[in-house]
């Protein structure tokens, strides 16, 4: 489950490549978005007792959830301008640092953090500095290597936030379905707002555009379920340590199909980012 989990996120993370340079990143995030409320809608139709659970737990619950479900939002804008500016190979390993930023909060509100985790967080961050840097020919002029690892950076902080938000304060009590539905709920919503000032904003995309839209959603909920079942029937340490690897297979997606090539020192920088990420989730 934790191997066909990071095979569907990092399927997700190369469609959004392609959605947001089709459609650009906020209409790929609407459609995205909208597509999930619908398919988590029917499916809390069908299995109405997830909601219920969830409608016992306090507001203040509800609201934290309402907030992760922003920062999650936000992640999502800024991992698609990240992948608009930004070579894919670099992008999707370094969004997987999330876990960094996760670690640190929990550190922050009061957990305990080891040597080891420490030490991870640092290769993490090595990692970062030298896939920063370019040293091959010029990049085409369409693409914006620093802002992309900026954009690239801002998402996985952002993402990490949410993750320990949902961690600590929501997934107890609304458990994951609903917590997944409340974020597209508020994803879908706040962007509905944004595509209202956009000209043309909820026309519908090209015909091969909805494919590509349609398929990254359904990959990110196969994703999710996959690792939420791997988590429930398994180690939850072993299913995030092989999930992980999603950043390592979106890479490998751009290169065979953009031949998006890397020079050593960002090779041996992403490598260092996966290697942290994996050994801080094993450690975590």
């Amino acid at each position: 489950m934790g191997l066909l989990a990071a095979v569907l996120w990092g399927g997700t993370d190369f469609l959004v490549g392609l959605n947001v340079r089709a459609v650009g990143a906020k209409r790929a995030v609407f459609f995205s978005q909208t597509l999930g409320v619908i398919l988590m809608s029917l499916l809390l139709a069908l299995f109405p007792a997830f909601l219920f659970k969830a409608l016992a737990a306090p507001l203040d619950v509800w609201l934290m959830g309402m907030l992760a479900a922003c920062f999650t939002l936000s992640g999502a804008l800024a991992l698609g301008k990240a992948f608009a500016l930004g070579k894919a190979a670099i992008i999707a390993p370094l969004v997987t640092s999330y876990g960094v930023v996760t670690t640190l909060l929990s550190w922050a509100s009061g957990e305990h953090i080891s040597l080891v985790q420490l030490l991870c967080i640092l290769v993490c961050v090595v990692g970062v500095i030298l896939s920063s840097i370019h040293s091959g020919p010029k990049l085409p002029q369409n693409t914006d290597a620093s802002r992309s690892i900026v954009y690239a950076l801002l998402s996985a902080c952002l993402y990490g936030t949410s993750f320990w938000l949902q961690g600590r304060y929501t997934l107890p009590q609304l458990g994951p379905v609903s917590m997944l539905w409340l974020g597209y709920v508020v994803g879908s919503s706040v962007s509905l707002l944004m595509m209202l000032k956009v000209p043309d904003g909820l026309k519908l995309p090209p015909l091969k555009s909805c494919g590509t839209l349609a398929s990254s959603s359904l990959m990110n909920l196969g994703a999710f379920f996959a690792f939420s079942w791997g988590a429930m029937h398994g180690s939850v340490s072993v299913v995030t340590v092989i999930s992980t690897l999603s950043g390592g297979i979106a890479a490998v997606l751009s290169y065979l199909f953009f031949k998006e090539r890397l020079s050593k020192v960002q090779v041996t920088g992403v490598a260092l980012v996966l290697l942290g990420a994996l050994a801080l989730h094993l450690k975590g």
